[in-house]
């Protein structure tokens, strides 16, 4: 029987296993942040075990981070805290870090893929849950818990159960003003939040190849919000020509001899998977979420269902939202434009794409944040910055910023915000916070109208 891609990169990475129970896993890339890593650390220097692989670790600041004024001392102190003990813990071992006003500084799972680190075929683990990010690569990619953590610092390997294979097919033409966005929103939506518990799930078909790198990253990254441990899409040209040239990627001829193995990297025609879904691609509609988990969405021109389970319940009168109702018109006060879903050079193109020559609604506070320095820098090159600012929204500097409200921009209590990040449960934003989940094109076209409408209406 044939192999899946995910057998393919797994098997690759299996350094040892116990008969009918765990394997061992080697991790070629280990990325940390400072809100995960202090604890796995400490873990480590209390019993004198030293880091055995800081080659393989890269590090950077994101979770805690000022998005205003980030060349000042950080005001909030658990931050500065924080900051300051990832810096320190970097320095003792030995381990790079692109921390606060690094040239490559930005969230984890949006420097990486452009820094050349993420690459195809690799196994890598982050003390984040959106890891599954970086399997848009065709690489396997996941999330871990503080332990795994220490873990991977004292031996550069993980100790495994094997999951099970999904792979979900979409075939067909999005219609227009549908993003990646919509697609992994409306996968979720059909299949709920517990339908990958326990899988790996590959997306195949026309719409994944047809979709760029940053498109691939946006559905990966939600991949954790149907339960999967991760997603992953098959290494292609379009991978090949993202990763050449790229800062850490490798060069030449050992660049043309990784292609050659990655171009392997793909299922066999008679692998089988344990799961299987198939969803046609002109049934998708740009999405909204309308509830406090990401499974809770609808076509943008839809009415909230009808159920009488009680959590279902819960969750409508935390948003103020009544079952059988539309959401266009809503007044929406705040829109959120960032996060590892969605801060990458093209979700801001496609805003400027919009908002050029128009202006944002006077009740709507409008922020963008890019994911990185990098993106910073490729937004002023191509003189975006000029449409946003003309345009009235908010020009940020990088970081997690209001996806998690981890840091100083949270969203006020019982306020809507419809937001480019990966979730909307209760408190996320902020306390007391409503979340209504998009794409940037429907958060674009919100600031601009101050309310929810069908941007499929404008579109030629």
């Amino acid at each position: 029987m044939g192999k899946t891609l995910f057998d393919k990169v797994w098997d690759a990475h299996v350094v040892d296993e116990i008969p009918n129970g765990p394997q061992i896993l080697y991790i070629d890339k280990h990325l940390i942040h400072e809100v995960t890593s202090p604890q796995a650390f400490a873990a480590l220097a209390e019993r004198n075990i030293p880091i055995a692989r800081p080659d393989k670790t890269v590090a950077t600041a994101d979770h805690n981070t000022p998005t205003l004024n980030q060349h000042l001392p950080i005001q909030d102190p658990l931050s500065r805290s924080q900051l300051e003990q990832l810096t320190e813990n970097c320095k003792k071992n030995n381990i790079t870090l692109y921390g606060l006003g690094h040239k490559y500084n930005g969230i984890v799972h949006v420097m990486a893929p452009e820094l050349g680190i993420t690459q195809p075929g690799m196994s890598i683990v982050c003390g984040d849950s959106h890891t599954s990010t970086h399997g848009a690569f065709g690489s396997i990619a996941f999330g871990i818990g503080t332990s795994q953590v220490a873990q991977v610092f004292a031996s550069q390997c993980l100790l495994l159960e094997k999951p099970k294979k999904m792979r979900i097919t979409v075939n067909g033409t999005l219609k227009k003003g549908v993003l990646p966005k919509d697609v992994i929103l409306y996968i979720i939506a059909q299949l709920g939040t517990n339908a990958g518990t326990g899988y790996f799930c590959e997306y195949a078909g026309e719409v994944f190849e047809n979709m760029s790198m940053e498109g691939r990253m946006t559905v990966c990254n939600m991949s954790i919000e149907m339960g999967a441990r991760g997603g992953m899409i098959a290494p292609d040209e379009t991978t090949f020509n993202y990763v050449k040239g790229r800062k850490f990627a490798p060069k030449g001829e050992e660049f043309d001899q990784k292609v050659a193995y990655w171009k392997t990297l793909r299922t066999d025609d008679d692998a089988e998977f344990d799961q299987e879904y198939h969803f046609d691609a002109s049934e998708i509609s740009p999405m909204i979420t309308y509830g406090t988990n990401p499974g809770m969405g609808i076509a943008i021109n839809e009415k909230i269902p009808h159920q009488e389970d009680p959590s279902f319940k819960k969750s409508l009168a935390y948003m103020d939202f009544k079952a059988g109702d539309s959401l266009l018109n809503t007044p929406i006060n705040y829109v959120f434009i960032g996060s590892c879903t969605n801060a990458r050079i093209e979700d801001f193109r496609v805003v400027a794409d919009y908002v050029k020559g128009k202006q944002k609604a006077s009740n709507v506070h409008a922020w963008l944040v890019p994911g990185s320095r990098e993106v910073v820098k490729q937004i002023e090159e191509e003189g975006l910055n000029k449409i946003f600012n003309e345009a009235g929204f908010q020009l940020r500097q990088p970081g997690c910023s209001a996806c998690l409200a981890m840091n100083d921009d949270k969203i006020p209590e019982g306020e809507y915000c419809v937001s480019t990040s990966n979730r909307n449960f209760e408190g996320r934003q902020g306390q007391g916070a409503r979340t209504i989940l998009a794409s940037p094109l429907v958060a674009a076209a919100t600031a601009i109208e101050g309310k929810l409408i069908d941007v499929t209406k404008q579109l030629n």
